[in-house]
């Protein structure tokens, strides 16, 4: 059994990305979600067609964020300014600005799992005791943002709100692109509404956006909140323990796989972040200790099981719903 040391270097020699294959990706994802909205958008296409192209444009853009994902955390990319102006393009389009992105993300990666400072960049997550002394109001904060609904609309509270409403009016003057952002999105969906009609509107605009965001949020809040994962404070806090205890392995079939861009792989994802997502399979394969992850699916009742979960109980070692709190 590797050190935690030993496990970090092992993993190493695959946080090297294979340049054409980072270019084969970003492009065959551009070109494919492209072709989608081409479907979606052209007058004579069936209906029951545009909506299959409008979950699949959605999803499509969920793998387009793992790209952008990966070349913000410089995984893939790095040293071209082509790809640099393609991802700051992506990142407004996505509500996802890189100011704000880099910022609460990286936080996210420092303090994983870190009680009392894993909220900046993560869902919030408090003590069972931390959440009995919260006022009536203070809890129903914490409780709307763990709902399943805010969650599922991910779209409007992790992104629209989170990401750039809350992040410009924080700090105007670093996070001005968050304006550009929220802009750039009204004006995109005005334009398609006006010029094109109320199906392009929803098939085009809101129904991908919908499902992408919603699908992001969904697993950023999932991969980390599951019913065996672990939280510490300051002092019981370590890089390696985060990433293999609080970070999951989520189980897809290939198809899924390659729509989240081997985000499932999570728990290899917070060991190193500098490893390409299109390799994160391949240590999977090559480390064995990387095998025995804490593991989640998208199966409706693992879905059901991280949802209930709210806070975590020192006592028990784990996190509980409101049901086990006896208010």
């Amino acid at each position: 059994m590797r050190t935690e040391k030993e496990l970090i270097l092992a993993t190493k020699p695959f946080a090297k990305e294979i340049r054409w294959k980072s270019w084969w990706h970003l492009f065959s994802t551009g070109v494919f979600l492209g072709g989608l909205y081409f479907g979606i958008f052209w007058p004579s296409t069936p209906l029951w067609l545009r909506i299959t192209f409008s979950v699949l444009a959605g999803l499509t853009i969920a793998r387009m964020f793992i790209i952008y994902h990966d070349h913000q955390h410089k995984a893939i990319l790095q040293n071209s300014k082509f790809a640099d102006a393609v991802m700051t393009l992506w990142g407004l389009f996505i509500l996802a600005p890189t100011s704000i992105w880099q910022r609460s993300h990286d936080h996210h990666h420092k303090h994983n799992s870190k009680l009392y400072t894993s909220s900046i960049g993560s869902y919030p997550i408090v003590t069972k005791e931390k959440y009995k002394s919260m006022t009536r109001s203070e809890r129903a904060v914490y409780n709307f943002t763990r709902h399943p609904l805010t969650i599922a609309f991910g779209y409007l509270f992790v992104f629209i709100y989170g990401m750039c409403v809350r992040s410009f009016l924080n700090n105007r003057e670093k996070h001005w692109d968050s304006l550009v952002a929220l802009v750039l999105h009204v004006v995109m969906g005005f334009c398609i509404a006006w010029f094109m009609g109320a199906a392009a509107f929803l098939l085009g605009f809101i129904l991908p956006a919908l499902i992408a965001l919603g699908l992001g949020a969904y697993l950023f809040y999932a991969q980390h909140n599951f019913p065996t994962a672990t939280f510490a404070d300051k002092d019981g806090w370590s890089y390696v323990n985060a990433a293999l205890g609080s970070s999951s392995y989520m189980r897809m079939n290939q198809v899924m796989h390659w729509f989240t861009g081997n985000i499932g792989y999570h728990h290899i994802h917070h060991l190193n972040a500098r490893i390409p997502f299109y390799r994160l399979p391949e240590v999977y394969e090559a480390i064995p200790e990387l095998q025995q992850a804490k593991t989640t699916s998208l199966m409706p009742g693992e879905i059901i099981r991280c949802l209930r979960l709210k806070v975590w109980d020192p006592d028990l070692g784990r996190m509980i719903g409101r049901r086990d709190l006896a208010l």
